[in-house]
């Protein structure tokens, strides 16, 4: 179970609440304005190829006073934003975007590449679970003997100990 990817997947849902906010009748109250950064060659992105040629990796794009048909959907958002005073039209998924960012609030959202993520899975980097290491602490309290068919062993020469629980339960 990826816990870092399902955060990764909710939080970008705080983006496209922002988003759907953005689009509605009021827009963007106050001085609220989003700085949102993505990976230009991630799948599903469609900008126009001068601004792909120009930002061949990634691309920061800035949501405050000129910005046109914001369309939130569920995977992705549209907007049309001017480019030395043309309109380009912009579809970016959740999923490329790597940064979030209202510097009216001070609110900040840093993503690791979906792609990446995802791409590390299948290769078989994160199949094994993560490990937990933890330092046992000595009880002072006396142990109280195992109870029949239960059974304790002491592991090889590092000083850690296996235990049955039926020692640490109440009587």
């Amino acid at each position: 179970m990826r816990y870092d990817l399902l955060a990764q997947e909710a939080l970008r849902g705080v983006i496209r609440e922002a988003l759907i906010r953005a689009a509605g009748p009021d827009g963007l109250p106050g001085a609220h304005h989003f700085y949102i950064s993505f990976k230009t060659e991630a799948a599903g992105v469609d900008i126009d190829e001068t601004l792909k040629e120009k930002y061949p990796e990634e691309m920061t794009i800035v949501l405050e006073h000129q910005f046109w048909d914001l369309n939130p959907q569920d995977d992705f958002f549209e907007v049309t934003l001017k480019f030395g005073g043309v309109p380009k039209y912009l579809k970016v998924p959740y999923s490329a975007v790597n940064r979030f960012h209202d510097p009216s609030v001070g609110f900040h959202l840093q993503f690791e590449p979906m792609m990446e993520a995802i791409a590390a899975e299948t290769a078989g980097e994160a199949a094994e679970p993560a490990k937990l290491e933890t330092k046992a602490k000595k009880k002072t309290k006396k142990k109280e003997p195992a109870e029949s068919g239960a059974t304790s062993a002491k592991a090889s020469g590092d000083g850690a100990e296996v235990v049955s629980l039926d020692s640490f339960r109440k009587k």
